[in-house]
């Protein structure tokens, strides 16, 4: 697969990825599928997003590292606490994800019923 305006190869284009992830892990590995053609959606949390987005050296207001690692992905604002968040991401998942890639602490997503 290519894409016709940069004749690129697109490998992973048509794969759907649900990121929960934060900071570096998640958002580093999600890119990096998002590069070779992934769509990525992003979940953050209510009002201050991933934290990535204002952690160490800004430009313009946003962190460097949230230019890199937040590149090529859609995002949406769900608070993953609430049982209302929790029931959109299942809804997500249950609409097409082929993959949901997230970097919590063990047990995190037991405790929210994501597995």
């Amino acid at each position: 697969m290519t894409t016709e305006k940069e004749g690129r190869k697109m490998p992973l284009k048509g794969l759907r990825v649900l990121e929960l992830g934060q900071l570096l892990a998640g958002p580093y590995a999600s890119v990096l599928l998002a590069g070779f053609g992934a769509e990525v959606i992003k979940v953050e949390p209510p009002r201050i997003g991933d934290p990535l987005r204002t952690w160490r050296k800004m430009y313009e207001g946003t962190a460097l590292w949230w230019y890199i690692l937040g590149r090529n992905k859609k995002s949406i604002t769900v608070d993953l606490r609430h049982p209302k968040g929790q029931e959109l991401v299942r809804r997500l998942v249950a609409s097409g994800m082929d993959i949901v890639l997230e970097n919590f602490r063990p047990g995190r997503m037991e405790q929210w019923g994501f597995v």
